[in-house]
């Protein structure tokens, strides 16, 4: 039998618009643009190499409710597989569920229309799905909701801590119980959206301090599978090599956090052992420009700066610094018009000198995410650590609400 070719991609987010515009054109924002073109670079290139399943670990949108438009350009690239006789696997993420219990996940919907070969994992399961190269054996670890947990009557005492605990130690012992009764004669994988002791977050990290389930690697990176293919963090990442447990990162950047990450997906190949390849996707570049105003020239030096990055097509962000008086001989108009060829600009912050400046500071401040933000007031403030710790969970709950 020959070696069995899949494809691993991960947190589409389909509906991040932040830094984007609405296009007349395309008829929809320039940022879903980005990620559904991404998302076509992922299903060619599924068609192109034949491979034999497609895997994605988790996160197909950014918001639990997704709109309309957003489900229709995901489930277009879905039909496209589909079409193409090309397996897929569509695991559940912590975005792709409702805020409240019961209701159906965003994915759903694919099997309630029997899209052929398509399966979604939305529980605690062992799938065994057919492929051209023969069986495989799924087991599927989707996104675990504290609400299933709390529900149970015995369990709505529980603090945080215990809660998170009682979900990790749920997650392992399936893994483990899964693991232990598989075929022997089938290869298996785990497909897991979960955060993994060791791996290094991205820019989503302000929405998880502190509060974020963490399964430990070995209890993942286990002999039964072939192949760990993860979701949840954005950062792609090898957590281990035996067996390759993989975070491929989401397939397109999300912010200035974001900068200098790679963005793409994973082909491996089991066979008598796993290869595998990371390819990378043309995703949005995202540029910051730190310039400062000289006295001599100041709008000069500030086009300057800009001039030796490659802002084209690019989103742009400049940070200016300048005394007062300089700032004020600084003409932004010519600065804006120095970045015409960007795709968009996100800001150019002016960063004034100030002998008298207290408190939480400017230098970037807008483009701080709230949790950030948070975190630097309240420590400009002198809160305890202990009042800072509540604060900051008070905080991520508030944002895990938010459409």
């Amino acid at each position: 039998m020959r070696p069995l070719r899949l494809l691993h991609f991960a947190d589409a987010h389909l509906g991040v618009e932040t830094y984007g515009r609405f296009d007349p054109v395309l008829q929809m924002n320039t940022r879903l643009a980005d990620f559904t073109r991404r998302l076509d670079d992922i299903v060619s290139r599924a068609i192109d190499e034949s491979v034999d399943l497609v895997v994605f670990a988790g996160d197909a949108y950014k918001s639990r409710d997704p709109s309309p438009t957003h489900q229709r350009e995901f489930a277009r690239r879905i039909r496209r597989l589909s079409e193409a006789d090309i397996p897929t696997f569509l695991l559940v993420g912590n975005h792709d569920l409702p805020a409240a219990s019961g209701r159906a996940s965003s994915l759903d919907i694919y099997d309630t229309l029997a899209v052929p070969r398509v399966t979604v994992a939305r529980s605690l399961q062992t799938h065994i799905i057919e492929t051209r190269a023969g069986p495989l054996q799924i087991v599927a670890l989707p996104w675990l909701r504290r609400s299933a947990l709390l529900a149970q009557a015995e369990n709505r005492a529980m603090t945080a801590e215990e809660t998170r605990r009682a979900i990790e130690e749920h997650a392992a012992n399936f893994i483990a119980a899964s693991a232990e009764s598989l075929r022997s004669d089938v290869p298996a994988i785990l497909v897991a959206h979960v955060s993994v002791e060791g791996a290094v977050f991205g820019s989503e990290r302000s929405v998880l301090v502190g509060d974020d389930v963490a399964l430990p690697l070995s209890s993942i990176a286990r002999p039964e599978f072939r192949y760990v293919a993860l979701g949840h963090i954005h950062k792609h990442q090898v957590l281990s090599n035996d067996p390759p447990t993989i975070y491929p990162g989401s397939i397109e950047r999300v912010d200035f956090g974001e900068e200098s990450d790679k963005k793409g997906f994973v082909i491996a190949e089991l066979g008598e052992t796993t290869t595998w390849r990371f390819q990378d996707l043309p995703a949005r570049r995202f540029v910051t420009i730190r310039a400062r105003a000289h006295e001599l020239d100041p709008t000069g030096s500030i086009v300057a700066a800009i001039s030796q990055a490659d802002v084209e097509d690019a989103i742009v962000r400049v940070m200016v610094q300048a005394e007062p008086d300089v700032d004020a001989r600084v003409d932004y108009a010519t600065v804006r018009r120095a970045l015409d060829g960007a795709a968009m600009v996100a800001g150019v912050h002016r960063d004034v000198a100030r002998a008298d400046r207290r408190g939480i500071g400017s230098e970037g401040l807008e483009f701080l995410k709230p949790i950030d933000a948070l975190e630097r007031y309240l420590t400009a403030r002198e809160i305890p650590e202990t009042r800072r710790a509540i604060l900051r969970q008070y905080a991520i709950r508030l944002n895990e609400a938010a459409p």
